[in-house]
């Protein structure tokens, strides 16, 4: 097949990670970028030799597919986009800031035959895909339930401009509990209610990072959330979501299981796409390390390539909006019964993804 020409909206922080990417694929080709902030976009285009355009010129370029590395806020609108400019999409998590705008996405991509993506990827890399091998075997046996457990004192420590950590669409549990949802609906399959309790620990926040060191921004989401998620298959999951936890923690970093009827399953970190992987069977009295049983190990990029590989016809999307749709459900619904203080039921489910072939990403 003909590599996918593809361009990216957006040269923030994360951008490297998917310019970088292509190395790892023949299945597509970063060939165009575009950013509101014109020098920035012209540095990334000059230091991976691709094209630079503004934005209303990439809409209008002949990249088949884009890579939206926008904030969250503006997912939906960023998105419809380039959808109506004819782009097949890969959004960065969440899909959008709420699900009325995950759902538009979701019917635009439908009405217009045009495919979105949307990260989390990580659930195709080696690691997650040895945790799927491991539960279809049924070497832990029936799930019963999980664990995840995320916390932090926050990305204005690191990140140079971590506002929009805090603005909609933000906050932890959308930042970082997409890579732990997707992860167990990708081994679990779909969720059908959520519970949960949220809260906004502070109302401002001061940026420690540089350049911007010291100054101070307001915060508009949760930024402490707990979450029960109920499996149709009748599996149980506890979610801890921080941004803060300023003194640390005694939990392993991060922790994450899943307990079955023989057995226990410790799963690596979902932000990553390699192992380690454990078991700790019934009859055990020490966590074995498993082999990995696939070998995409490199990082972001598998998520685009699936997209290209669906784009031509002969293989199933993994990464798809209605995923990312499903997770969103989740995780907003774990927002709003905490609001409404009861369960709240999940409507929208989806496929579980098929596992992937272990020489992804050879075919």
């Amino acid at each position: 097949m003909e590599p996918l020409s593809v361009g990216v909206l957006g040269c923030g922080t994360i951008s490297d990670a998917y310019f970088s990417s292509d190395d790892q694929f023949d299945c597509f080709e970063i060939t165009a970028c575009a950013d509101l902030d014109s020098e920035r976009s012209a540095a990334k285009a000059d230091e991976y030799r691709i094209t630079s355009y503004d934005t209303e010129s990439l809409l209008e370029s002949d990249v088949e597919a884009v890579v939206n590395l926008t904030p969250p806020s503006v997912h939906a609108q960023t998105c419809e986009q380039l959808l109506d400019a004819g782009k097949h999409v890969y959004v960065e998590k969440p899909l959008a800031a709420t699900v009325k705008d995950a759902k538009e996405i979701v019917s635009m991509a439908d009405e217009s035959d045009l495919l979105v993506g949307s990260a989390p990827d990580t659930f195709l890399g080696a690691g997650l895909q040895t945790c799927r091998s491991i539960i279809d075997s049924g070497r832990i046996g029936e799930p019963i339930g999980a664990t995840a457990i995320w916390t932090s004192s926050g990305h204005e420590s690191w990140h140079p401009n971590p506002d929009f950590y805090y603005a909609e669409g933000g906050g932890p549990l959308f930042d970082m509990g997409p890579y732990y949802v997707t992860a167990l609906v990708s081994l679990l399959g779909s969720a059908s209610r959520v519970t949960g309790s949220v809260k906004q620990t502070f109302s401002k926040r001061t940026i420690t990072s540089e350049p911007r060191n010291g100054e101070e921004f307001d915060v508009e989401v949760p930024t402490h959330e707990t979450g029960i998620i109920e499996f149709e298959n009748g599996t149980i999951a506890n979610l801890l979501m921080s941004f803060d936890v300023n003194g640390g923690s005694s939990l392993p970093e991060p922790t994450f299981e899943i307990y079955g009827t023989e057995g226990t399953l410790q799963l690596p970190d979902p932000n990553h796409f390699e192992g380690p992987v454990r078991v700790r069977d019934s009859n055990s009295d020490d966590f074995e390390a498993v082999e990995l049983t696939h070998e995409y190990t490199a990082g972001r990029g598998a998520g685009v390539a699936d997209l290209a590989y669906a784009i031509n016809g002969d293989w199933e999307q993994r990464t798809s909006a209605n995923l990312a749709y499903h997770v969103l459900t989740v995780l907003s619904g774990i927002r709003a019964a905490s609001d409404e203080g009861k369960h709240v039921q999940i409507e929208n489910d989806c496929e579980r993804p098929e596992p992937l072939p272990p020489a992804f990403p050879g075919r």
